[in-house]
């Protein structure tokens, strides 16, 4: 009732604006009235509807990598909201300063809704192209704001209401806007409280950065805020203002224009360097609370986001072959060509099909990624093609949609395909071929339109040879293959694991790798590969004292006691331990063997050191010398 209400009232406003030439005071939010009159007075009619056409894939890339920054600054607000997008019917948005769309995720059936507007990567969401929207009025008010239905300056925007939050850098610049957006009949009353807490967490998350040499203030009226997000900061370079957040300039009365003219003693009285929060009297009269971290402090003790926000520190750093190739599979899927991704365990597989589907313009729809050596034989048929009531014992009652329909408009990875029954493949490559799913227990068929993803760490070719795998389906599937390096192979080792640790706060947390300690990592076979990399790379920053070089006795003994392979040991450690088939799988069996015994004989052990699950290392490993691979039960 109460949305009725306010329905009827946006539509006396839009009459009175619109059609009457009055004003609608009173009728909607001043700034909604301000965008309106904005809008007018720049020529754009109400009665006409935008053309608005998405820039292509290549430059929307292009412009995503400009922002690379801001994307990954801002993923872990971006992954939480889009939980709740997906609950809500609405999707989460990340554009740049200008209000271009970087990024979209959520709902996959409404982000189908909103692209018949353009509401999708590539277009620009300003003001002055698209009328009164929350992003591009977000931009010009510089403030959060909601914009409901018929509060769209455009007839065919009012099936939206989206809620939008800019994003501020610490010299009070725009860096971008934050957005939830979701049909109109749908009023997502707390999302614009969700999307303010995340720009708050964001913005708290730039000081992190590019502050070498600067003082850094953090304070509240609160003293136990210190240190959260809802903290306030300011930056002084010597004693001048050079960058804060909203929360530090508002707590003080001041804006913007205080930076590079107001000086520290002239905000408060007697602040001393302290590793402790100490009372704040401000010039103003008021008692806040905080502490003073000193320059040669900043880069080893941010106190901002926690390492649970590092997401993107724990993806493999790629190559430029491998770059190269990521380039060619994004435009590969665009023209609905399948990609097989072969590498070993770890070496970033999931990883590269993750960021293929962040680059094409299927970017926007869903990425449902699924381990077919996780599922088991009996349900894996069900998982993929969903099941009618009744299908089987202990089926839902409703039935199950299945894997393959999820991923209906996105891309479906397969992770681990050469484990998928043979049964199995003969129904995906019937799905493959005739693009519709037929549930377990009859049903109708259902059209479904995704980008297929493969990823292997067998041979499927031999597999072919030997009947454990569909010659039909490999070559559905195959038709452009990737094969990921391991880390050994990668030639400059030492500049891959800077990158590593650079990527996971290493340097920001002012740990610096010594001379020795950095060719110790180097040398060493990492046969988890980036898995395990980054896993030990992360140890051995939580555990450095901040400010002081890692040394080489931090390391711990499996990498201490690691031969390099270097010169003739190269060739010593091939002869000896590459096994006689030199294929891929064999590779990883030796490999993987030679853990179990290096560990005594403890599998859980040796899956840590690998880097892998226990029960893949007990599946994969050859018991009898020579055998065939065997599965086990564990």
């Amino acid at each position: 009732m109460a949305q009725s209400v306010a329905g009827d009232t946006v539509e006396a406003a839009r009459r009175r604006f619109f059609l009457e030439g009055g004003s609608p005071e009173g009728l909607v939010a001043a700034p909604i009235l301000r965008s309106w009159q904005r809008c007018s007075s720049n020529g754009l009619d109400v009665g006409d509807r935008p053309q608005l056409e998405p820039m292509s894939s290549t430059a929307l890339r292009e412009e995503q990598e400009r922002h690379d920054l801001l994307r990954r600054i801002t993923r872990p607000e971006m992954m939480a909201l889009r939980q709740e997008a997906k609950l809500t019917d609405s999707v989460v948005i990340l554009t740049d300063g200008q209000g271009l769309v970087l990024e979209m995720a959520g709902n996959p059936e409404f982000a189908g809704r909103a692209s018949r507007v353009a509401l999708r990567p590539g277009v620009a969401w300003n003001e002055a192209a698209i009328g009164t929207n929350a992003i591009g009025t977000a931009l010009v008010e510089r403030r959060p704001i909601g914009v409901h239905g018929g509060e769209h300056f455009f007839e065919p925007h009012r099936i939206l209401t989206c809620a939008a939050a800019p994003i501020f850098d610490p010299r009070g610049e725009l860096a971008g806007v934050l957005d939830m957006s979701s049909h109109a009949s749908i009023r997502h009353v707390h999302a614009l409280g969700l999307v303010r807490i995340a720009v708050e967490q964001i913005e708290h998350r730039l000081f992190e950065r590019d502050f070498a040499g600067c003082s850094v203030l953090r304070f509240h009226e609160e003293a136990e805020l210190v240190g959260t997000a809802r903290e306030a900061v300011l930056v002084f370079e010597g004693d001048r203002l050079v960058g804060a957040n909203r929360r530090g300039l508002g707590l003080l009365k001041l804006d913007w224009s205080a930076l590079d003219s107001v000086r520290l003693p002239e905000l408060f009285e007697g602040v001393d360097v302290s590793d402790e929060i100490k009372a704040l009297r401000s010039r103003t009269g008021s008692i806040l609370h905080g502490r003073l971290a000193p320059p040669s402090q900043v880069a080893s003790r941010p106190a901002a986001t926690p390492a649970r926000g590092r997401s993107e520190a724990r993806e493999p750093v790629f190559d430029a072959a491998t770059s190269a190739a990521l380039e060619r599979a994004v435009r590969l899927v665009e023209a609905d060509v399948p990609v097989l991704v072969h590498g070993e365990t770890g070496a970033g597989k999931e990883v590269f099909a993750r960021r293929v589907h962040a680059g094409s313009r299927r970017g926007s729809g869903p990425f449902i990624a699924v381990n077919c050596a996780a599922l088991p034989d009996s349900l894996i048929e069900a998982e993929l093609f969903g099941y009618e009531e009744g299908a089987f014992t202990g089926a839902r009652r409703q039935g199950q949609s299945g894997l393959l329909r999820q991923a209906d408009g996105g891309i479906l990875f397969l992770d681990e395909i050469g484990d998928m029954p043979l049964a199995a493949q003969g129904r995906l490559l019937r799905v493959l071929q005739e693009r519709q799913v037929v549930p377990l227990g009859g049903g109708t068929p259902v059209a479904v339109d995704f980008a297929l993803l493969c990823a292997t760490h067998r041979p499927l070719a031999a597999l072919v040879e030997s009947g454990g795998f569909r010659s039909d389906l490999y070559f559905r599937i195959a038709q452009y293959v990737v094969e990921l390096p391991a880390l050994r192979e990668i030639a400059d080792r030492e500049a891959l694991v800077r990158r590593v640790w650079s990527g996971l706060g290493g340097d920001e947390a002012g740990v610096r790798l010594t001379d020795e300690t950095l060719a110790a990592l180097a040398a060493y076979d990492w046969p988890g590969n980036f898995r395990q990399l980054s896993g030990m790379l992360k140890a051995l920053i939580a555990l450095a004292e901040p400010g002081k070089p890692l040394p080489l006795a931090a390391l711990p003994a499996e990498i201490l006691h690691h031969r390099p392979l270097v010169g003739a040991q190269v060739s010593q450690r091939s002869e000896a331990q590459v096994p006689a088939d030199g294929s891929l799988s064999a590779l990883t069996r030796e490999a993987m063997a030679r853990a179990v015994e290096d560990c005594g004989g403890n599998l859980s052990r040796a899956a840590r050191k690998l880097g892998i699950d226990r029960s893949t290392l007990y599946r994969r490993l050859i018991w009898k010398s020579g055998g065939p691979e065997t599965r086990h039960s564990p």
